[in-house]
């Protein structure tokens, strides 16, 4: 598949990924979690469902697969991942405020899914 396929392909399951992920954080967050914890369920729960698509849909092909190897460099990726967002969030959130935070958390994460698909491409689906 083309960059620029697997580029398409991984922006719309990137996108169903983070209304999800949001969708957990901002829900919990709101019912009393502390924020970092929401955001970690909610990374988690839109990873499940990513790291799935995106082996299926977005990386297939000779050169790419899906298998234990893959997952378990998912989940390095996904760690170091959910480390620098979660600090960011709870940064913004004891600077800002919880609003800011929640504003915050695409931005943050459309920057984590720049360095997320490079990432997958060049390392996690690969055979």
């Amino acid at each position: 598949m083309s960059l620029g396929r697997q580029g398409a392909s991984y922006f719309v399951i990137g996108g169903i990924q983070w209304l999800v992920d949001w969708g957990v954080m901002v829900l919990l967050s709101h019912l009393g979690l502390r924020i970092g914890l929401a955001n970690v369920a909610g990374r988690i729960s839109g990873a499940l469902l990513g790291f799935w698509l995106n082996g299926k849909i977005t990386f297939t092909g000779d050169e790419h697969v899906i298998g234990r190897r893959q997952l378990a460099r998912f989940v390095a990726m996904w760690l170091v991942m959910t480390l620098l967002s979660t600090v960011a969030i709870e940064l913004i959130d004891d600077v800002l405020g919880r609003k800011w935070a929640w504003l915050a958390k695409p931005l943050v994460e459309a920057v984590l899914g720049v360095i997320g698909f490079l990432g997958s491409r060049h390392w996690v689906y690969r055979r």
